[in-house]
């Protein structure tokens, strides 16, 4: 708190501070209103989205924006296509060896991608895989790439069964 004797400058920088935080403080709490909206939107429409490990309200959401609706992919070669998670060759010479697509929707990437990085913090299969590929002497970027394809594959299935239509508003 700012005395009264305080130099202007002072006295500004504390109010400018206080107002800040207290915006901060604001915005946090709207964060988690609109956390919590969102995830009853999701498990209105894909509850089993929200048990799988590393999915979260926001990288559910993402996923069902991405995916949209039962068939609309012919197969989930396709869906991992338009996630950028289809392997594409990279080879040069005798080395043979695939790459991240870098092609389609960016968001569902970036959501694969959350994913794939908090299962390999917290979800022990994954860490196991990713312990047995690095021995393999495979590269974390590689390993990346793999599980993405594979969460992809995951999910596709998981919607294509489990989600039902969007509520109308």
């Amino acid at each position: 708190m700012a005395l009264p004797t305080d130099p202007v400058e002072h006295r500004a920088t504390v109010r400018v501070l206080a107002l800040t935080s207290q915006r901060a403080l604001a915005a946090r709490h709207d964060a988690e209103q609109l956390e919590a909206e969102l995830r009853q939107l999701v498990t209105a429409v894909a509850p089993a989205l929200l048990t799988q490990p590393g999915i979260g309200p926001i990288t559910a959401a993402q996923l069902l924006i991405s995916w949209s609706h039962p068939g609309r992919f012919r197969s989930e070669a396709a869906f991992a296509m338009l996630a950028g998670a289809a392997p594409v060759e990279a080879s040069s010479g005798q080395v043979v060896r695939h790459r991240l697509n870098r092609g389609g929707d960016r968001q569902l990437n970036r959501a694969l991608h959350t994913i794939v990085l908090l299962r390999q913090v917290h979800h022990g299969p994954t860490r196991a895989y990713t312990s047995r590929r690095i021995a393999q002497g495979r590269s974390q970027r590689e390993i990346r790439r793999c599980l993405k394809r594979t969460v992809a594959r995951q999910l596709y299935r998981l919607l294509e069964r489990t989600a039902t239509n969007p509520p109308s508003s």
